[in-house]
């Protein structure tokens, strides 16, 4: 039985939703940011994944072969949140912990903690963050955010693993637990052996996946891979997950997916399996049965 009742509510503004209380709440609020960002709304606090909030890759690459223009606006910006709790960054690419973003939320918010991989704490710092900030973790290891909330990390492969002689890795997926609810962020992922037995064994009620691919002109452009749509369901059935959001396209031209994908999801989402394509400005509130 699929333990969430999940709701999607249109909003005028992702500014609004994480500074006001414009969507009364008797659950868990999920918003995405584009790409594998998202915000998640709980008992008033703001907790962000992988936030890209900025124009910088399509700076650092004007003029170059790959150059990372957006394909969408920037949604909400660093300096339109009134707080932020914490932010995690599931691996050091500048999509996913993006220097511009992390640093201005250090700045604006010294109480703001930044999970991000014990491998990858003198990049973060490099980054702007502070290092008293830093709640640095590693594969299988847990962290208390709060009350009703945690933390615990699992290997991800980013086409292979990626391990420092500290065996620290630098590839992680996040998964949350909040208030009895469980949800996966894999971060930057390919499938590999033992993965579906550690999602299973946790029990995730929620997985965030994404789905770009290994596409033949990310491979030439030296883009790293992710689950393939296929992939991604597969997971979802063997590790008994009932509800998928999907992410990772819609950003950058040469890393994204294609309206068949995207359609395919469509086709096989139904009650007793939810996959929810997301969109900017829509809210999707996670209420336990």
């Amino acid at each position: 039985m699929n333990r969430l009742r999940i709701n999607t509510l249109s909003i005028e503004s992702l500014k609004k939703f994480v500074n006001t209380d414009i969507i009364p709440s008797e659950g868990i609020d999920i918003a995405w940011i584009g790409h594998a960002g998202f915000i998640i709304r709980f008992n008033h606090k703001i907790y962000l994944i992988d936030p890209y909030l900025s124009n910088s890759l399509a700076k650092k690459y004007k003029g170059t072969a790959i150059p990372h223009t957006r394909l969408m606006e920037i949604p909400i910006f660093p300096k339109d949140f009134n707080n932020v709790n914490s932010v995690f960054s599931t691996h050091s690419h500048p999509d996913h912990m993006d220097s511009q973003t992390i640093s201005s939320f250090s700045q604006c918010f010294p109480v703001c903690k930044f999970i991000v991989p014990a491998a990858e704490i003198k990049q973060a710092i490099a980054h702007g963050i502070s290092k008293s900030q830093l709640l640095p973790i590693n594969a299988d290891q847990s962290i208390n955010l709060d009350m009703r909330v945690d933390v615990s990390a699992v290997p991800s492969a980013h086409n292979s693993f990626k391990i420092n002689e500290r065996w620290e890795h630098s590839y992680l997926g996040y998964i949350i637990h909040i208030d009895g609810v469980n949800i996966y962020h894999s971060g930057g992922c390919v499938p590999y052996d033992g993965l579906t037995e550690k999602i299973r064994k946790i029990g995730v009620d929620l997985a965030l996946l994404p789905i770009s691919g290994k596409s033949a002109s990310s491979k030439e452009l030296g883009s790293a891979d992710n689950f393939t749509v296929a992939e991604a369901l597969d997971l979802c059935e063997e590790a008994n997950i009932k509800n998928l959001i999907v992410h990772h396209f819609g950003m950058f031209s040469h890393n994204t997916v294609s309206i068949e994908d995207l359609t395919e999801l469509k086709s096989v989402n139904s009650e007793s399996f939810r996959i929810i394509i997301p969109k900017i400005n829509r809210v999707y509130q996670l209420i336990k049965r």
